[in-house]
């Protein structure tokens, strides 16, 4: 009796550990889930932001804003395109790995401007707009080339595949056609025309022996057999008494 209490005691305390943990994996969850939805909300409303700055704002606030705008929507792109692509081609993670080290030289840049929007001194910021601007360009030129690289490579993926595709079905299609290969053929045992026939037989000679082999194999008409037409009867042998 003491060891099925003991027994059922521990499947109780089982069941209640089962439930807190997966209760903190559920809040845990949620968590990340509310974290992720604030922290794209948050982007979404600092890119909407930049847009207008960069658009309706002349002078260095827009350039600062247009630079950041391209930084980030460059870098935004790259990474989306290198995680789809990982999970599919294993052999983008080294790109994926090259990705995040740019990435913090990007993220760098984008504190930088994001410092300089707030900075008073407009000429001095006025002469650093320069050495921003080619930055900007070399850090979204290297994530464009890791972007597009990645695209290039899995649509010659794709279009070798559809390649082999394209060339089973034309052999599959090529099997499904071939009666048309056998009506072009005589079908074995078919009779020839009559014409033929006749020509043949006129050909001959009296005595010959046959054509082929398929005429060895006919026997010779009886001559007492012989009754002329085929809608005469036989006659009947006559009765010697």
């Amino acid at each position: 009796m003491e060891s099925v209490i003991l027994i059922l005691g521990l499947l109780f305390f089982a069941f209640v550990a089962l439930g807190v943990y997966v209760g903190v994996k559920a809040i845990g969850a949620a968590k990340r889930g509310v974290d992720r939805t604030i922290t794209q909300a948050r982007r979404s409303v600092e890119e909407t932001t930049l847009r207008a700055k960069s658009y309706g704002q002349v002078g260095v606030g827009g350039e600062l804003a247009q630079l950041r705008l391209t930084l980030r929507t460059s870098m935004r792109a790259t990474q989306e395109a290198l995680q789809v692509g990982v999970a599919e081609d294993a052999s983008l993670s080294e790109s994926l790995g090259l990705f995040k080290r740019l990435s913090v030289h990007g993220w760098e840049l984008d504190e930088e401007l994001k410092k300089l929007e707030r900075e008073p001194d407009r000429a001095t910021v006025a002469s650093l707009l320069p050495s921003l601007k080619q930055r900007t360009e070399r850090i979204t030129h290297s994530a464009d080339s890791l972007r597009w690289a990645a695209r290039d490579r899995a649509r010659k993926f794709t279009d070798d595949g559809l390649d082999a595709l394209s060339a089973q079905i034309d052999v599959e299609a090529g099997a499904l056609r071939h009666w048309t290969v056998e009506t072009d053929e005589p079908v074995r045992g078919e009779s020839r025309p009559q014409s033929d026939v006749g020509g043949q037989e006129r050909g001959r000679e009296p005595g010959s022996g046959p054509v082929d082999g398929a005429a060895q194999a006919i026997t010779a008409p009886d001559p007492r057999l012989q009754t002329g037409y085929p809608w005469q009867k036989t006659a009947r042998p006559e009765t010697t008494n």
